[in-house]
């Protein structure tokens, strides 16, 4: 745990004086069949994580706001005979020690126990529609509370969701999240260099993703934070192809969309080169003209700016490319407000990035996209997908390029998390030429 629990701490009392009054229920993510007996490695419910530090599976936070706030964990019993077979476990007393909560109980409780905690609370604060199983236990729950209501115990009048209040918590980092992020970044920037130095033609999609895998592994992060996309040729034209199975073939690029995960905080980077190490002339022409919109993108992603200015003054760029390459035609106006650009870019620009690779976060606020502010961080990643057609030029079928970084929002102006990670031709093909 590379947080200190009293930052836990702060967060659970953020999110109380938020609520007033009444009770949030948040649990963990269920543990997933793999297949028989068998389970898929466990990944936390982000918005429990944030809120406890805790990684164990069946746990439930509860918080209780108003006069005397309580934070609740629900976790397992110590059980030394399971931990021989399934590793540590800490137990509530445990728990609730080193992780700083006001009580722990075991989850064998929960149920006892919230029916006792919801009684006479105005409102339940819950993700609602998250998970149907937990939705139907709370809602038992709530109704077993309505019926004692002659004896003067009321249940909550209200159910919110508490994604609402954790989402915008979510949304701007902290210095402890941004380290994190910054190492998460750096660990994902030498993979990508790797697999640009161990990319050939003949070799296959998924032994680039093992080279990726194994850079995230050496440095601690155990998990990529979402499937890899290795893409090479015509491939890289399917925005989310993870079949990674293809083999390299020469003259082709090879897209790359792969961050890992370290402590519970996503990367994400794209890279697109040539698998033999040197771009063709019609590859370069479309590379260039990525790359330029990316960077009028970074440009643009400051805080005296909206959501969409980064998106805005990529898809200037790149239709003024597309109609230089004869891909659209008419003004660069006329592209846009015809949207026939979508053919070749039918994406947005970017994503919130944080505990999930596309997190949580609100893009407008009422009817208008919201202000860029410090501790924002967003995705930057223009592209161009070409398709064979009668009407594109034959040299660039099959030509997809993606280029993305990772960006937080400052006072002054940005940081790109992800500059290390080669992108310019010059580069790419200099470290490619040198492994």
């Amino acid at each position: 745990m590379t947080i200190a629990p009293t930052i836990y701490a702060q967060r659970r009392a953020r999110l109380l004086t938020q609520m007033q009054r009444g009770i949030a229920i948040i649990p963990t993510a269920p543990e997933v069949a793999r297949n028989a007996d068998t389970h898929y490695s466990y990944r936390h419910d982000s918005n429990f994580y944030y809120l406890s530090g805790f990684t164990e599976p069946e746990a439930v936070l509860v918080l209780v706001a108003g006069d005397e706030p309580q934070a609740i964990l629900f976790c397992r019993e110590k059980n030394l005979e399971r931990e021989i077979w399934d590793g540590h476990r800490f137990g509530p007393d445990a728990a609730r020690e080193q992780f700083g909560f006001d009580a722990a109980y075991s989850i064998a409780q929960l149920d006892e126990k919230l029916a006792e905690l919801m009684g006479n609370q105005p409102a339940l604060f819950y993700p609602l529609g998250g998970d149907a199983a937990w939705d139907q236990r709370i809602l038992k729950l709530r109704s077993a509370v309505q019926e004692k209501k002659r004896s003067g115990i009321r249940a909550p009048d209200e159910i919110r969701d508490v994604r609402a209040l954790l989402n915008e918590m979510r949304l701007f980092k902290d210095k402890h999240e941004l380290d994190i992020m910054r190492r998460a970044a750096t660990i994902s920037t030498a993979a990508h260099k790797r697999a640009m130095q161990f990319t050939r033609p003949d070799r296959f999609e998924y032994q680039v993703e093992a080279e990726l895998l194994h850079e995230f592994c050496s440095h601690g992060a155990r998990h990529p934070a979402y499937t890899s996309i290795v893409a090479g040729g015509a491939n890289a034209c399917v925005l989310h192809y993870v079949g990674n199975d293809a083999k390299l073939r020469d003259g082709d690029l090879l897209l790359i969309d792969a961050g890992c995960e370290v402590d519970g905080y996503a990367s994400d980077i794209t890279r697109t080169f040539p698998v033999n190490g040197k771009f063709s002339a019609a590859q370069k022409d479309v590379y260039e003209i990525v790359l330029a919109a990316q960077a009028a993108a970074i440009a643009a992603a400051l805080p005296s700016q909206t959501w969409d200015a980064p998106h805005d003054a990529a898809l200037r760029v790149l239709a003024q490319g597309f109609v230089d390459l004869k891909l659209c035609h008419g003004s660069v106006d006329e592209v846009l407000e015809s949207e026939s650009y979508k053919k070749f870019y039918m994406h947005r620009t970017g994503h919130w990035l944080g505990m999930d690779v596309h997190d949580v976060g609100d893009y407008k606020i009422g009817d208008n996209w919201r202000a860029l502010q410090p501790g924002m961080v967003l995705t930057v990643e223009p592209g161009c997908y070409i398709r064979p057609a009668d009407d594109v030029p034959l040299a660039l079928w099959n030509i997809g390029i993606r280029i993305e970084d990772d960006v937080v929002i400052t006072a002054q102006g940005n940081e790109v998390l992800t500059d290390a990670a080669p992108k310019t031709v010059a580069d790419i093909e200099e470290l490619m030429r040198n492994a």
